[in-house]
């Protein structure tokens, strides 16, 4: 079991700042010291218990921060770490370089340039570690998950009811209509399989040619699909994919389901897109900037269902993804 200890930091000054409570994971007797001293720096409530399932008793010591810190604090946080394993913490590249003693990121997930610069940390000696197939079921559950809801008008008939107003909305049967999948990776695949097997005609497009989908062009794609999912990873050329033109492009009333960035998308004219009503429903986990305000444009939109990028966040998934990060920790003795 994993033992908790209270890390007191000192500052430049030699002051001591706030206490950090921390968990370390015990060493089995006679088991290998590792080089290098590693911290998971963001766990929560969620997937500490997580973390104490899957951590076993002959892996490297890892400390492990549960109290949240301020973003100026990141340098105190990571003093004499070589190993950070970040789940979502944003690391910007000019704190970054303060850590003199770091020279390794593991990012919980694939989607690290959401949160920091991969290629300017590089330049600073710090590779950026990320982990991908952990949950691409559970991702693409959930873009299913959104893909009814919003061809059904779950959420806001459930906000309804709540309220004491009985309205049945009239929805969209999925079954025989066109789903276009915008990238065909572990999860866009997953999302074509289980399109498949309600009934959907799966159409998609890769940069790539990949098997067991029918690709067609983009253009083809937004033009004939009922519903759009896209499914792709976030670089500098994939920075608002679904520009204006082809938000424009899209069939009159389809459906869009963004589980995978929410740059990927210009926000502005998606916004005046349900406005108009060209895109009948949007069901959104990401978003430009998180966590989603309340007075957001999105958030006040009846046509808009949301949730807070939860869709990799399943048991299985997370214990997946939390096994592969110690294993990459153990490599980097």
């Amino acid at each position: 079991m994993a033992r908790k200890l209270a890390a007191v930091r000192l500052d430049r000054t030699g002051r001591s700042s706030q206490t950090r409570y921390m968990r370390r994971l015990s060493r089995r007797p006679g088991a290998t010291a590792m080089a290098m001293k590693a911290l998971f720096l963001d766990c929560n409530d969620q997937l500490a218990p997580v973390w104490d399932m899957v951590a076993h008793p002959g892996d490297p010591p890892i400390d492990v921060n549960m109290t949240p810190f301020a973003r100026e604090e990141l340098p105190l946080m990571l003093d004499g770490y070589d190993v950070v394993l970040n789940d979502h913490s944003p690391m910007p590249t000019e704190l970054v370089a303060r850590c003199k003693q770091l020279k390794h990121i593991v990012f919980l997930g694939t989607g690290a340039a959401s949160y920091m610069n991969v290629d300017e940390l590089k330049a600073h000696g710090v590779i950026v570690h990320t982990i991908k197939g952990y949950g691409d079921t559970a991702v693409a559950e959930h873009a299913i998950a959104l893909m009814f809801a919003a061809a059904r008008d779950v959420a806001r008939m459930d906000r309804e009811v709540r309220a004491g107003v009985w309205t049945p909305q009239e929805g969209v049967q999925l079954h025989g209509k066109t789903l276009g999948v915008i990238g065909l990776g572990g999860i866009g695949r997953e999302v074509a399989h289980m399109g498949r097997g309600i009934g959907m005609h799966v159409i998609g497009w890769n940069r790539t040619r990949r098997a067991g989908v029918p690709l067609v062009e983009l253009d083809a794609l937004l033009e004939n699909a009922d519903v759009v999912s896209i499914n792709l990873t976030l670089h500098d050329e994939t920075h608002g994919f679904l520009s204006a033109k082809r938000i424009a492009q899209m069939k009159p009333g389809a459906i869009l389901v963004n589980t995978a960035r929410g740059a990927l998308v210009d926000e502005a004219a998606l916004i005046e897109a349900l406005q108009s009503g060209h895109i009948r429903h949007a069901g959104l986990d990401v978003f430009h900037d998180e966590p989603l305000k309340p007075d957001h444009p999105l958030a006040k939109m009846e046509n808009v269902t949301l949730t807070s990028h939860a869709a990799f966040r399943t048991l299985e998934a997370s214990m997946t993804l939390l096994r592969r990060a110690i294993d990459i920790v153990k490599k980097l003795r």
